[in-house]
């Protein structure tokens, strides 16, 4: 038996769908999602892109090598696509059921992490982005 996941903007206009366990998931302190989130880190659970399923049309905008997709019509910020990695890396606080049971094995950017914001047991740590895919 497969699990689901879905979650959802605020407003409900869109609506995502997971299959399964995800890939992994991270915390990211870089500059780019602190100013995405308003807060000072983002936590993303990714998948592989066949075990998603995405109802309703997103708006996005590029960084670098992700395209970052939120809700047009109440800005909830929900999804990233990675360029060429066949990924979607779901933002936690969109997911429905809370709290969740997915627990964070990495972070990202530690430079830029908060002073107060203490090292999540267990997780490894990157000064950047990840440089090899597992």
């Amino acid at each position: 038996m497969t699990s689901t996941r879905t979650a959802t903007c605020n407003c409900g206009a869109i609506r995502i769908e997971t299959r399964g366990q995800p890939v992994r998931v991270g915390l990211c302190h870089c500059t780019t999602c602190r100013k995405e989130s308003g807060a000072p880190f983002t936590t993303n659970a990714i998948w592989q892109a066949d075990d998603v399923t995405i109802r309703g049309d997103t708006a996005s905008w590029k960084d670098a090598t992700d395209a970052r997709h939120f809700c047009p019509s109440c800005g909830s910020a929900m999804f990233g696509i990675s360029d060429g990695t066949g990924e979607i890396e779901i933002r936690l606080g969109a997911f429905d059921v809370v709290p969740t049971d997915l627990v964070p094995t990495y972070e990202l950017w530690v430079a830029r992490r908060e002073k107060w914001f203490q090292v999540v047991t267990g997780t490894e740590q990157y000064p950047g982005n990840r440089t090899a895919m597992a």
